[in-house]
Order: C-alpha cells, then structure tokens, then sequence
C-alpha cells in the first residue's frame, strides 16, 4: 500500500508539473512569422503595388473600401469635444466598447450623454472590460442601467477562465446611428484630457471616421457584445443601409485582431508593412518591445535604404518594465540602422505607423507580443497619399519633443540600468 501511494504522489506531482509547464507555455506564446518569401525576383509586393493591398486582405481578412472619410481626432482636446457632441446627436443607437477606464470627469461625462440618450429612447450599449475597467464604481453602472443604458462587462476572471485570463479585449469602439465611428488609444480617465504636450496630459492618436469602414468597426462590436451577453446584435437598426453610402474618398479598412493559434492577423499586417515599405516606415508606439524576429524585418529594412524611426516612450511612461524591456533592443536597433527616438513631454500613448506616405494605421494595437499574440485589437487601416501626408506631419511634429537615442551615448549607460532591461527583457512575452 505504501509503494502505490508513493507511485501515486508521484504520479500526481508529475501531472502537477506538466500542468504547470502547460500554464507557462500557454501565457508565454510568441508568433511565429520569421521572415516573408516570394519567388518572383522582386521580392514582396510593394505598398504601393495593388497587390499589396489584396495580399493584406487576404492575410488579414480585413476588407478595404473605398467612399470613407477619415479625420485625426489626436489628444484629448482633439477626441472629446467632437465625441461627445456626435454621441449627443445619436438617434437610434449607440455602441460603445472600452478597454481602459477609471472614475472622474470623463467617465462621468461619458455616463450623462449616455443617460441622456438612453431616456430619448436611443438603444445605448455599453461594453467595459472586466479587467481594465474594473475601478469603475457599482453606482456609476448602476445610474447607467436605471436610465436604460444596455451595460455589460467583458471576459470576467473567474476560476474556470484562469487559463485565458491574459486574452483581453484592447479594442476601443464607438458607433454613433451606425454612421459615424471612432477608435484609437483612448479611454475613460483624465489624463486623456489636454493636448499630449504637458505633463499628466497623455499624448493619445485616435481617427473619426465615416462610411462603410463604419460597419466593420460595428462588426467588431457586435462580436465582443455577443461573447459577453449571448445576444447577437444585427439589422437596420445597427447597421443601416446608409451606413454603407459614401461619405467621401478615401480607402480604409477596420484591421480587427483576435489571438489564436499560430500567427495572427496583427503579425501578418506588420509583416507585409515592414517588407512592402520601400521608402520610409515611421512607427509610433507606446509599447515597443519587438520580438528577434520583427527586429530582423526593422534591420533588413533599413539596410534595403528604408528610413526606418521609431518614437516610443521616455521614463514618463506608466509601464516601466516594458520600457526597460524594450531598451534592452535599442542597440541591436541602433546598429541595424533603425533610428529611434523617446518622447519627452509626458506619456506617449499612440499606437501609429505611416508606410511610404500613403498606407498608415492608427488604434490600439502596441508593437509587443500581448498585442499581436493575446489581445483583440482595433486599428484603422488607411490607403491615401493625403492622410499619409497628415500622418508624416504629425509624426515629425512629435520629434520636436523626442530625444534621438545615439548608439555612442546609450552605450555608455551604467551597469545598473543595462541589468534592469535585461531582467524585463525576459519577461517582454508577458508584458
């Protein structure tokens, strides 16, 4: 009796530890994309081949369409103002879905507009994440509900979710009468207010948009509002057939990412936009902590005479882990010719890249595994020499208030700071 127990310990501390293992290999998964082959001798489409923008579609599932009208809608003093007088003027429906909130005068004034309309008898859904608006108090969703706000909370943790817990809903949404959309990088606190040039005031890019990339942003809603409730929105309602009308000229798509097994549409787009840029690639990323492979694609674009910049954040960051982490590459970067600059003025929350001034993405999605590995992710795809032109601008506006990190000096950091990175560095895949 004794020998089967000690088998049967044994047999159990076995399983116990293959459980483990199992556990640790599932929240540290990367993406697998190494490199992009073709066989023809010139090499991936170009971004400014039409094949690119098929290839893209069909890598992605994301569905470029033209009639679109798209505006920057950047920094707090660039999104409320405009957002909440589109929510005000909603007649049959709102949708909202948000990753990120926290009590105060966003949040409150958010809730008010909602009420408002909820008791003129618009249908107002309301989607939070469980995790990242978890501070969002009983009362303020309680005041919603009385009013007749539609509240629901995103992917619980619960014991039984345990194993999914890091797969989190990024995604921001909001869709006014099926007719007017906006995503982007922000959320419901304050220190989205302001201008993103002082301190505390988070320095955010979000787009406004019109047209039938509207219901695709819809879509995305309807898919995390059906996960949390069980109810499948659908009809005129929700999508009308003039939110399919033109509301102007522009080419874009809603690049909406979930996790899953083997490579994922977020590693794909970033793939097929590092190997098509053939002139410049300006990315602009809170979280920039790319993984050996993506470096390999960043190095072997700046040695094909690519101008490759990366603006990311400075030690005003709120996440300092990832910081170091992403630090601990800046050399490997440097020398590979990839430039890249901190941004000094406060935190740096943007979420960008524009690709030879005509193909830009602007949303939620960082350049870190949790985004392209773990997270559903929201970013509006853009296909036009104008906005690109807009997007350059802006980005090298941003460089005005950005330290340009110089391989000669960053080397010379102390001991302390290069064993800091290093530590982060081995835990980028969970950050």
């Amino acid at each position: 009796m004794g020998k089967l127990k000690r088998i049967g310990l044994v047999a159990l501390a076995i399983l116990v530890l293959a459980m483990a293992l199992i556990g640790v290999l599932t929240i540290t998964r990367g993406t697998p994309i190494g490199r992009v082959v073709t066989l023809s001798d010139s090499g991936p489409p170009a971004i400014s081949d039409s094949l690119f923008e098929r290839t893209f579609e069909m890598f992605t599932g994301t569905h470029i369409s033209d009639g679109n009208a798209v505006q920057q809608a950047n920094n707090g003093n660039g999104v409320y103002p405009a957002l909440w007088a589109d929510l005000r003027s909603a007649r049959q429906t709102i949708t909202v879905q948000m990753y990120y909130s926290l009590p105060g005068a966003v949040a409150d004034t958010l809730a008010a507009i909602l009420r408002e309309r909820a008791r003129a008898k618009v249908r107002v859904l309301l989607l939070v994440d469980a995790f990242g608006s978890q501070h969002l108090t009983r009362s303020w969703i309680r005041g919603l509900r009385d009013a007749g706000v539609e509240v629901a909370r995103l992917r619980p943790l619960r014991w039984y979710t345990v194993s999914t817990a890091t797969n989190r809903s990024h995604v921001r949404v909001v869709v006014v009468d099926g007719r007017i959309g906006y995503t982007g990088g922000f959320g419901l606190a304050d220190y989205w207010l302001g201008d993103g040039r002082h301190e505390d005031q988070w320095r955010e890019s979000n787009v406004r948009f019109e047209g039938p990339v509207v219901m695709q942003l819809q879509a995305a809603f309807a898919s995390a509002w059906a996960e949390a409730t069980g109810e499948l929105i659908t009809g005129p309602l929700f999508f009308p057939s003039s939110g399919f009308q033109p509301a102007g000229s522009t080419h874009a798509g809603l690049l909406f990412t979930s996790p899953t097994l083997g490579s994922t549409p977020a590693e794909r787009f970033l793939a097929l936009t590092i190997v098509g840029s053939r002139k410049r690639l300006y990315v602009e990323n809170s979280y920039f902590v790319p993984d050996d492979d993506f470096r390999r694609l960043l190095k072997r674009a700046a040695h094909r005479g690519v101008d490759v910049r990366v603006l990311t954040v400075s030690s005003k960051t709120d996440v300092k882990t990832t910081w170091y982490a992403g630090r601990h590459w800046y050399e490997d970067l440097l020398r590979g010719g990839v430039r890249i600059y901190e941004y000094q003025p406060t935190m740096l929350h943007s979420k960008t890249l524009v690709a030879d001034g005509i193909w830009s993405s602007v949303g939620s999605m960082n350049f870190d595994n949790r985004s392209m590995a773990f997270n559903n992710e929201s970013n509006l795809v853009v296909l036009d020499s104008l906005f690109g032109r807009q997007m350059d601008s802006i980005f090298f506006d941003d460089l005005r208030y950005a330290t340009e990190i110089k391989l000669e000096s960053f080397e010379k950091r102390s001991a302390w700071s290069k064993l800091v990175e290093t530590g982060a560095m081995l835990l980028s895949r969970l950050l």
